[in-house]
């Protein structure tokens, strides 16, 4: 396999590097797995990676500060007398849940800015 250059931490192993041969199919598909199912149905986020991305970034970013939110509430939000064996694990769901979002914003972003011309050197 050729390579095709660095790719910084955080970049998803189903995208493949930019300018190797695909990627930007692999980014699209990776850009719409994060969004809702009814934005496949827009030829214009389909056609222009660059387009999805930013669409992409926005949806991820609503989707972090939901589960900052959902954190942030639990613990008030439950209804008095949930037992807090239950509450703990409500925590923890959101926890990483949160993290799994921060991971997918930043994967969004690296793409984002590939998409934009964006080359990535490895920092020594």
């Amino acid at each position: 396999m050729i390579d095709h250059g660095y790719v910084p931490p955080g970049w998803p192993a189903q995208v493949r590097p930019p300018g190797a041969p695909g990627w930007e199919r692999t980014a699209t598909a990776f850009l719409l797995d994060c969004c809702p199912p009814e934005f496949r149905g827009y030829p214009v986020l389909r056609r222009h990676p660059v387009v999805l991305a930013r669409f992409a970034a926005r949806f991820v970013a609503g989707q972090c500060t939901t589960a900052e939110d959902g954190v942030a509430e639990i613990r008030t939000g439950l209804p008095h007398g949930t037992p807090p064996p239950v509450v703990t694990q409500a925590v923890e769901a959101w926890l990483e849940q949160a993290a799994h979002l921060l991971r997918v914003r930043r994967a969004v972003g690296l793409i984002e800015q590939a998409l934009r011309g964006r080359s990535f050197v490895e920092k020594l």
